[in-house]
Protein backbone atom coordinates (compact mmCIF):
# COMPACT_ATOMS: atom_id res chain seq x y z
CA UNK A 1 0.00 0.00 0.00
CA UNK A 2 1.48 3.35 -1.05
CA UNK A 3 0.54 6.62 0.56
CA UNK A 4 1.21 10.18 -0.51
CA UNK A 5 2.84 12.49 1.99
CA UNK A 6 0.62 15.08 3.70
CA UNK A 7 3.28 17.76 3.66
CA UNK A 8 4.03 20.71 1.39
CA UNK A 9 6.03 18.22 -0.72
CA UNK A 10 2.76 16.58 -1.79
CA UNK A 11 2.38 18.94 -4.74
CA UNK A 12 5.95 18.22 -5.85
CA UNK A 13 5.28 14.49 -5.53
CA UNK A 14 2.12 14.78 -7.62
CA UNK A 15 3.93 16.87 -10.23
CA UNK A 16 6.72 14.31 -10.56
CA UNK A 17 4.19 11.49 -10.83
CA UNK A 18 2.25 13.40 -13.50
CA UNK A 19 5.44 13.96 -15.49
CA UNK A 20 6.30 10.25 -15.40
CA UNK A 21 2.79 9.24 -16.50
CA UNK A 22 2.72 11.78 -19.33
CA UNK A 23 6.17 10.67 -20.51
CA UNK A 24 5.05 7.03 -20.72
CA UNK A 25 1.78 7.96 -22.41
CA UNK A 26 3.57 10.17 -24.93
CA UNK A 27 6.00 7.40 -25.77
CA UNK A 28 3.18 4.90 -26.30
CA UNK A 29 0.97 7.34 -28.25
CA UNK A 30 3.34 7.40 -31.23
CA UNK A 31 2.19 3.91 -32.25
CA UNK A 32 -1.53 4.78 -32.20
CA UNK A 33 -3.58 5.42 -35.37
CA UNK A 34 -4.44 9.01 -36.38
CA UNK A 35 -8.18 8.87 -35.49
CA UNK A 36 -7.45 7.67 -31.94
CA UNK A 37 -4.80 10.33 -31.35
CA UNK A 38 -7.26 13.00 -32.51
CA UNK A 39 -9.95 11.76 -30.10
CA UNK A 40 -7.38 11.67 -27.29
CA UNK A 41 -6.33 15.26 -28.08
CA UNK A 42 -9.95 16.48 -27.90
CA UNK A 43 -10.55 14.58 -24.65
CA UNK A 44 -7.35 16.06 -23.18
CA UNK A 45 -8.44 19.61 -24.07
CA UNK A 46 -11.83 19.03 -22.45
CA UNK A 47 -10.23 17.62 -19.31
CA UNK A 48 -7.84 20.57 -19.04
CA UNK A 49 -10.77 22.99 -19.46
CA UNK A 50 -12.73 21.29 -16.69
CA UNK A 51 -9.67 21.30 -14.42
CA UNK A 52 -9.20 25.05 -14.98
CA UNK A 53 -12.84 25.73 -14.11
CA UNK A 54 -12.57 23.67 -10.92
CA UNK A 55 -9.32 25.39 -9.94
CA UNK A 56 -10.94 28.80 -10.46
CA UNK A 57 -13.87 27.77 -8.25
CA UNK A 58 -11.49 26.66 -5.50
CA UNK A 59 -9.65 29.99 -5.56
CA UNK A 60 -12.79 32.09 -4.83
CA UNK A 61 -12.83 33.03 -1.12
CA UNK A 62 -15.88 31.85 0.79
CA UNK A 63 -17.00 35.36 1.76
CA UNK A 64 -17.11 36.46 -1.90
CA UNK A 65 -19.35 33.76 -3.32
CA UNK A 66 -22.42 36.00 -3.07
CA UNK A 67 -20.75 39.23 -4.07
CA UNK A 68 -19.77 40.13 -0.51
CA UNK A 69 -23.35 39.96 0.74
CA UNK A 70 -22.82 36.65 2.49
CA UNK A 71 -20.38 38.41 4.81
CA UNK A 72 -23.33 40.30 6.26
CA UNK A 73 -25.64 37.31 6.13
CA UNK A 74 -27.65 38.93 3.35
CA UNK A 75 -26.39 36.70 0.58
CA UNK A 76 -27.94 33.62 2.13
CA UNK A 77 -31.17 35.45 2.89
CA UNK A 78 -31.45 36.48 -0.77
CA UNK A 79 -30.78 32.96 -1.98
CA UNK A 80 -27.20 33.65 -3.06
CA UNK A 81 -24.31 31.45 -2.01
CA UNK A 82 -24.93 29.17 0.96
CA UNK A 83 -28.39 28.08 2.16
CA UNK A 84 -30.35 30.46 4.41
CA UNK A 85 -29.46 30.45 8.12
CA UNK A 86 -32.98 31.13 9.35
CA UNK A 87 -34.12 33.73 11.83
CA UNK A 88 -31.46 32.77 14.39
CA UNK A 89 -28.65 33.58 11.96
CA UNK A 90 -30.31 36.83 10.94
CA UNK A 91 -30.75 37.76 14.62
CA UNK A 92 -27.07 37.02 15.24
CA UNK A 93 -26.02 39.26 12.35
CA UNK A 94 -28.35 42.00 13.61
CA UNK A 95 -26.85 41.78 17.11
CA UNK A 96 -23.34 41.99 15.70
CA UNK A 97 -24.21 45.11 13.69
CA UNK A 98 -25.91 46.68 16.72
CA UNK A 99 -22.84 45.98 18.88
CA UNK A 100 -20.60 47.53 16.23
CA UNK A 101 -22.73 50.69 16.07
CA UNK A 102 -22.84 50.93 19.88
CA UNK A 103 -19.04 50.59 20.03
CA UNK A 104 -18.57 53.33 17.44
CA UNK A 105 -20.89 55.60 19.41
CA UNK A 106 -18.92 55.01 22.63
CA UNK A 107 -15.62 55.71 20.86
CA UNK A 108 -17.00 58.98 19.47
CA UNK A 109 -18.19 60.09 22.91
CA UNK A 110 -14.81 59.27 24.47
CA UNK A 111 -12.98 61.27 21.81
CA UNK A 112 -15.28 64.26 22.33
CA UNK A 113 -14.67 64.06 26.07
CA UNK A 114 -10.88 63.94 25.52
CA UNK A 115 -11.06 67.05 23.30
CA UNK A 116 -13.08 68.91 25.93
CA UNK A 117 -10.62 67.97 28.68
CA UNK A 118 -7.65 69.12 26.56
CA UNK A 119 -9.36 72.46 25.85
CA UNK A 120 -10.16 72.87 29.56
CA UNK A 121 -6.49 72.26 30.48
CA UNK A 122 -5.35 74.89 27.98
CA UNK A 123 -7.90 77.38 29.30
CA UNK A 124 -6.87 76.71 32.91
CA UNK A 125 -3.18 77.19 32.03
CA UNK A 126 -3.97 80.48 30.26
CA UNK A 127 -6.03 81.81 33.14
CA UNK A 128 -3.52 80.73 35.81
CA UNK A 129 -0.54 82.23 33.97
CA UNK A 130 1.10 85.53 34.95
CA UNK A 131 0.35 87.07 31.56
CA UNK A 132 -3.08 88.54 30.91
CA UNK A 133 -5.13 86.73 28.21
CA UNK A 134 -4.90 89.81 25.94
CA UNK A 135 -1.13 89.35 25.69
CA UNK A 136 -1.58 86.12 23.75
CA UNK A 137 -3.45 87.92 20.96
CA UNK A 138 -0.85 90.72 20.68
CA UNK A 139 1.15 90.48 17.40
CA UNK A 140 4.32 91.47 19.23
CA UNK A 141 3.93 88.53 21.61
CA UNK A 142 3.53 86.15 18.68
CA UNK A 143 6.75 87.54 17.18
CA UNK A 144 8.45 87.11 20.60
CA UNK A 145 7.41 83.47 20.68
CA UNK A 146 8.80 82.90 17.17
CA UNK A 147 12.11 84.36 18.29
CA UNK A 148 12.06 87.45 16.06
CA UNK A 149 13.77 90.41 17.76
CA UNK A 150 13.04 94.03 16.62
Amino acid sequence: MTTTPDTPDREAFEARYALRVTARLSAASEALPQDITERLRVAREQAVGRARIQAARRRVPIGQTAGGLSLLGLGSALGLGRPARGWVGTLGVGCAVAALLLGLSVVEQLQDEDLLLAAAEIDAALLADDLPPDAYSDPGFAAFLRGVRP
